[in-house]
């Protein structure tokens, strides 16, 4: 399995920015779609953006299409997620996950996860 742990959370405003990292251990990390999803309390974890193995094709949920930008470094076994323009309704805790699949949006194909990294925008 792919151990993982997220990064680069915080307490911003409204407006501010956040750049996120998840680094991973292993020599296999570009083989793995990498993937980015958040869980608000009393919320279930959605998915918010996911970048496919070898660093080609991104996809992005719809809500954060245009602020989120998602990217990776094979070299480095770390993926990471731009946040500008970020809103209150961002607030949650970010998990980074990874999957043998060519692409998954739904958190189910996804095995290995991070702890998570906690997203503050307040208003």
């Amino acid at each position: 399995q792919v151990q993982l742990v997220e990064s680069g959370g915080g307490l911003v405003q409204t407006g501010g920015s956040l750049r996120l990292s998840c680094a991973a251990s292993g020599r296999t990390f570009s083989t793995y779609t990498m993937g980015w999803f958040r869980q608000a309390p009393g919320k279930e974890r959605e998915f918010v953006a996911a970048i496919m193995r070898y660093g080609g094709r991104r996809y992005y949920a719809d809500s954060v299409k245009g602020r989120f930008t998602i990217s990776r470094d094979n070299a480095k076994n770390t993926l990471y997620l731009q946040m500008n323009s970020l809103k209150p309704e961002d607030t949650a805790v970010y998990y980074c996950g990874a999957t043998p699949l060519d692409y998954c949006s739904s958190s189910g194909c996804y095995s290995d996860w991070g702890q998570g990294t906690q997203v503050t925008v307040s208003s």
